[in-house]
């Protein structure tokens, strides 16, 4: 397993990470998930990335169950903060300071752990002031339940706003975790420069978009049964933006080139998003264990030039890039 340091910080993390979003307490059975654990940490995975959202925080129970008894210090432990929990009251979300102190209380309790390495702003709460957060999160810091702090999903301008209040409340804002992927590249025009000049690293989810650029949807042809299209449980409404016959023909032509750099479409995949040199991490997922073993195996792995031009001439124009699409929604949207 490849090493590499979150952001400019002093962490060090799996390349590969372990995330249990759309899996853990709701998909997947616990002794399926707790499978898939115990073979992330088997291949190498160090870094474990969940959300007291997942699963209404059934998903962190599930992960401090399945790290229970593995040495603390030899885990990276990350969570995040924002969504609705519990019966999504009025203070059950967002980044009050209110939602904040308690969550991290209960995402600690959950997962088994007295700190976590790495505590997340899942996204930007335009309905609390950024000084009320970033200085909620420093207390975070401080009273040492948290040990580096990150966003998800903000803008360039959220993200330089931020990291210029923790500097002056002497806190390490480090990351931060946007989807990224071949077909899904907005971060790559501001955030990614923004982060660069900051010293932050980004921890990127969805590098297969999903399954999508596993190349087992074909054009024309209905989802195989039983793949994440066809659940009802949250999956299929996250793939299918991918799911369409144009995008799914780029795909099949990426085979080519998976197969000269003798891996398959899926490590491809994930060895592509680990190729920007900001990434600091790219978070896999899985429902059985050889998943984990066929992702990991992009770890380490170096695309050539002509590699990488040739992915980029296939995808072409349905590469989504614009930074708008970066967006975080108001709270009022959803209580």
């Amino acid at each position: 397993m490849e090493i590499r340091n979150l952001g400019a910080s002093g962490l060090k993390i799996s390349a590969i990470s372990y995330g249990n979003w759309l899996t853990h307490g709701s998909q997947v059975e616990e002794d399926a998930a707790l499978a898939c654990v115990r073979q992330a940490l088997d291949e190498g995975i160090t870094t474990f990335d969940t959300a007291d959202v997942y699963a209404n925080t059934a998903a962190e129970t599930v992960l401090g169950t399945a790290l229970k008894g593995e040495r603390r210090e030899g885990l990276e432990i990350f969570t995040k903060v924002y969504w609705p929990t519990g019966p999504g009251k009025h203070n059950d979300h967002g980044l009050s300071r209110k939602h904040i102190m308690e969550s991290i209380n209960g995402s600690l309790g959950r997962l088994g752990t007295d700190y976590v390495d790495l505590y997340q702003a899942h996204r930007y709460d335009h309905e609390t002031p950024l000084e009320e957060t970033m200085e909620a999160f420093a207390d975070v810091v401080r009273a040492g339940k948290a040990l580096y702090i990150g966003v998800s999903e903000w803008r360039a301008e959220e993200i330089r706003a931020a990291h210029a209040l923790a500097r002056e409340l002497h806190v390490p804002l480090v990351s931060n975790q946007p989807q990224y992927n071949m077909l899904w590249r907005v971060i790559e025009a501001e955030v990614v420069p923004t982060c660069e000049e900051l010293g932050m690293g980004q921890v990127v989810w969805s590098p297969i978009a999903q399954g999508a650029l596993t190349g087992k949807y074909k054009p024309g042809e209905q989802p195989p049964a039983g793949s994440r299209a066809t659940d009802d449980k949250g999956g299929s409404n996250m793939i299918s933006r991918w799911l369409k016959d144009d995008v799914l023909e780029r795909v099949q032509r990426l085979q080519p080139i998976a197969d000269e750099a003798g891996l398959s479409l899926a490590q491809l995949a994930v060895a592509w998003v680990l190729q920007n040199s900001n990434v600091s991490s790219a978070i896999i997922g899985a429902s059985r264990p050889e998943q984990v073993t066929e992702n990991v195996k992009a770890a380490g792995v170096k695309l050539d030039e002509s590699t990488l031009t040739s992915i980029d001439e296939v995808v072409g124009d349905v590469a989504e890039r614009d930074p708008a699409k970066t967006q975080s929604p108001a709270r009022r949207d959803f209580g």
